[in-house]
């Protein structure tokens, strides 16, 4: 098998005009100044949205209605409009499709958990990594998503858990990026996105950075500055196989950043924020599933990480028409008992969605 194509640039298609979401504290300001209002207009706007979880101007009554028009029209443009909602898991899931303003389609999942309620946002439309297995890398990368289209999946789902769209009322607790696109290939809008998620109301939403994870096939030099963020946001690293001679073809951009140097990255980031990395394996069978490659993950794991990490093996959730399949049962248990064993922590991540085609680009796709 040989190694397929890297794209690193989204092409050139426009983004959607500046949204309140784009911007920070004090560039909400000085927007609202630029457009004839008061200061304080932006800690309003900021209170509706971030707090309220509203992006409709005409609701927000506190504000005089011509005021209210032009803040609107100016700093609330349409992002995303839904396509359709598929839910399973008695309901506990729910994928959603958008679509852009420009018609780009993009993806989120939110899933109810007895303790937790998680948010998989879509950082990109599409993906340029070309990791054959994955079906968001089959289709491609279309753009790189603004900040505002990213956190605006986020409030969706916010205000979707408060009206109990999932049962009953609850509240949003947890993003991973881990849909739509490599998040570290828009370190800038990702790591913006971040600030808005987890920063205080009127400024954010206030969710925990410890309950933010940030996925990456493996940038290495992204990996470290986002370390240098100084943020507690936690790092999760799609390895997929401990050996450089098959990851050159399952994580194509192996071919740049090696697994050592990959590893390497992840300890940087280990040690700056005191956080363990996750290192997530799909599990394929008869390609990266041998019990061999199992001793090799824990040993490397364990010299360059030591106890700052933990694998989290994901039974492949195959794509229609892919040559790619999950591995039987007792192959994915004797892989979990032989890292263990090698001094590694590791377990079987929880799958959901299968049956609605959760898998990141499935749905998008189907149109």
């Amino acid at each position: 098998m040989t190694a397929l194509p890297l794209v690193f640039d989204a092409p050139k298609r426009g983004l959607p005009p500046r949204h309140l979401a784009d911007l920070s504290v004090e560039e909400r300001r000085t927007a609202v100044t630029e457009l004839g209002e008061k200061p304080f207009r932006a800690n309003q706007l900021s209170n509706h949205y971030f707090g309220r979880l509203t992006a409709d101007a005409s609701a927000m009554t506190d504000i005089p209605a011509a005021a209210r028009a032009r803040l609107g029209d100016a700093l609330l443009p349409p992002l995303l409009s839904v396509v359709r909602h598929v839910s399973c898991d008695d309901n506990t899931t729910r994928k959603t499709l958008w679509r852009a303003h420009d018609g780009t389609l993009l993806e989120s999942v939110l899933m109810r958990y007895p303790d937790r309620v998680t948010l998989c946002v879509s950082s990109q439309a599409g993906c340029g990594m070309a990791c054959p297995f994955c079906a968001t890398g089959q289709g491609g990368l279309e753009r790189n998503l603004s900040t505002a289209e990213i956190v605006d999946q986020v409030r969706a789902a916010a205000a979707a858990m408060r009206d109990g769209d999932l049962g009953e009322p609850g509240r949003l607790s947890n993003i991973v990026f881990m849909g739509m696109g490599e998040p570290l290939a828009s370190l800038r809008r990702v790591v913006a996105a971040v600030r808005r998620i987890t920063d205080p109301a009127p400024a954010g939403f206030g969710i925990s950075q410890r309950n933010v994870t940030v996925s990456t096939v493996g940038l290495a030099p992204a990996i470290r500055k986002l370390a240098d963020e100084r943020m507690q946001v936690r790092l999760a690293v799609s390895l997929h196989t401990p050996d450089d001679e098959s990851r050159d073809t399952l994580v194509p951009v192996n071919n740049r950043w090696p697994v050592d140097e990959v590893l390497s990255a992840a300890r940087y980031y280990a040690d700056v924020t005191g956080r363990r990395v996750s290192i997530e394996y799909a599990l394929i069978r008869d390609v990266n599933d041998q019990p061999w490659r199992a001793d090799l993950l824990a040993r490397r794991l364990r010299q360059h990480l030591g106890q700052l990490v933990h694998v989290n093996v994901i039974p492949l959730n195959p794509t229609p028409g892919s040559e790619w399949d999950a591995s039987p049962k007792a192959v994915e248990r004797e892989f979990v008992r032989r890292v263990n064993a090698g001094g590694v922590a590791c377990t079987v991540r929880d799958t959901r969605g299968q049956e609605i085609a959760a898998a990141c680009g499935q749905l998008a796709a189907e149109g």
